[in-house]
Order: C-alpha cells, then sequence, then structure tokens
C-alpha cells in the first residue's frame, strides 16, 4: 500500500451488517418495518415521540445479540499497531468498533448507547429503555432523546473529520453506499489533498468510481487483508 503515514477510513452499514444489525434502508425503503420519515426526522420524534424512543430503545436491546466481526477486530488491529495518524469515522450508530478494539473513533451519526438532554445538553451513556421518560442524571428533566442524528440535523464532529480528511494520505472507505452526504463527499475531499482513495465494499456504491481502487466482497474478508498490507 505505499508509505503512508495519515490514515481517515469511514464505515457503514455494510460493515456491520455482516453481524446481524439492519441497514438503513432495506429494499423496499423501509427501516426495520418503519418509514424513515417516522422514525429518523425530529419532526418525528416531536409529532409521536413514544413511537421513535420504542424503534430506537429496541435497536439499542439487540445490541447484545450481535458481536464485531472480522472487519470491526481488524480495524482495532489497526488502531493498536499503526505509528501514524488514523482516524475511523462511522456512520454507524452501533458500539461494534468499540468491541472490536478501535479507540482512535468518531460517531458521525450518532451513538445508541448515548442519550441527550434537550434541557440541559448533556449527553450520558445509556443502556437502557428511554421510552418511559426517565429523568436527566445532571438535571433531572424528562427530555432525554436518543443522541442520533435525525435527517435534518448537523453530523457530529465535522470540523474534526474535514482536518484529518485535509491531512490525510490515505482514505479508505468500508461498506458505505455513497448516498449519504456529507459523508459520500469525503473521498473528493480526500483527493483534493492528494490522498490516495480506496473503497471495500460488497457491491459499487454510488460513488465507486471517484476512488482510485475497489475491492469488492465481504467486508470481514477484505478488510483484514488491507490491514495486513498497511502493517506489513
Amino acid at each position: 500500500m505505499g508509505s503512508h503515514r495519515r490514515i481517515v477510513v469511514l464505515t457503514g452499514a455494510g460493515i456491520s451488517a455482516e453481524s446481524g444489525v439492519a441497514t438503513f434502508r432495506g429494499p423496499d425503503g423501509l427501516w426495520e418495518g418503519h418509514r424513515v420519515e417516522d422514525v429518523a426526522t425530529p419532526e418525528a420524534f416531536a409529532r409521536n415521540p413514544a413511537l421513535v424512543q420504542a424503534f430506537y430503545d429496541a435497536r439499542r436491546a439487540r445490541l447484545a445479540e450481535v458481536a464485531p466481526n472480522a472487519a470491526h477486530l481488524a480495524l482495532g488491529r489497526l488502531d493498536a499497531a499503526w505509528p501514524g495518524e488514523l482516524l475511523i469515522v462511522t456512520q454507524n450508530v452501533d458500539d461494534l468498533h468499540e468491541r472490536g478494539g478501535a479507540r482512535r473513533l468518531l460517531h458521525m451519526h450518532g451513538e445508541l448507547k448515548s442519550a441527550w438532554c434537550t434541557a440541559c445538553g448533556t449527553r450520558h451513556r445509556w443502556e437502557g429503555p428511554l421510552r418511559h421518560n426517565p429523568p436527566c442524571p445532571a438535571c433531572g428533566a424528562q427530555r432525554l432523546r436518543p443522541d442520533i442524528v435525525w435527517f435534518g440535523e448537523m453530523p457530529y464532529a465535522m470540523d474534526r473529520i474535514l482536518h484529518a480528511l485535509g491531512q490525510c494520505d490515505l482514505f479508505i472507505a468500508i461498506g458505505t453506499s455513497g448516498q449519504v452526504y456529507p459523508a459520500a463527499g469525503f473521498v473528493e475531499t480526500a483527493r483534493e489533498v492528494g490522498a490516495h482513495t480506496v473503497e471495500l465494499n460488497l457491491d459499487r456504491s454510488a460513488m465507486s468510481n471517484r476512488f482510485h481502487e475497489r475491492r469488492l466482497g465481504p467486508a470481514g474478508t477484505l478488510v483484514p487483508a488491507l490491514v495486513e498490507e498497511l502493517l506489513a
């Protein structure tokens, strides 16, 4: 893979699908049986908070039923062994990267195991349900919501992500659709600074033609092989 020193890795739903985590939209356009507009917008939460809370409560509970796969574990190994700069940016809200050993990690779309108090603005690690409106541990208000970036909201840590992209010499996208912005535009940002760009995906994505290199196949096979190359 050459003499790269500064790596940015973007991961999407495809990397967790191999662990049994449902992808964002199925072929019928629904997300686990729901229209996205009914569970993934601020308007949906204002309209029917009980439905939205129950939806994310169920997804949070299911995390106990899945485990990191070979791709998560390989990225954890890369994080531990890579001597240069590394930032793993995930669009996923599960905790499989952490359980796979990744530490230099950002969840740009939030985390299932986090609750955000809209009264005082604090965020808390959260394992249990939210549908019964528990009080905020900081201020006591019953205004906790899933700490998830919904449609119409700004992804987290964009300044840090864009800074890393502007400095990287290798950009790797794993299991992404290339349809959700701003993440879909990261490959262009990396190319502008001369980074080599690599896509690992089960099938070609909407942005495949913008990558210098494309490797098609399961993430559980492709990611460990790429990590081996990088650490060789």
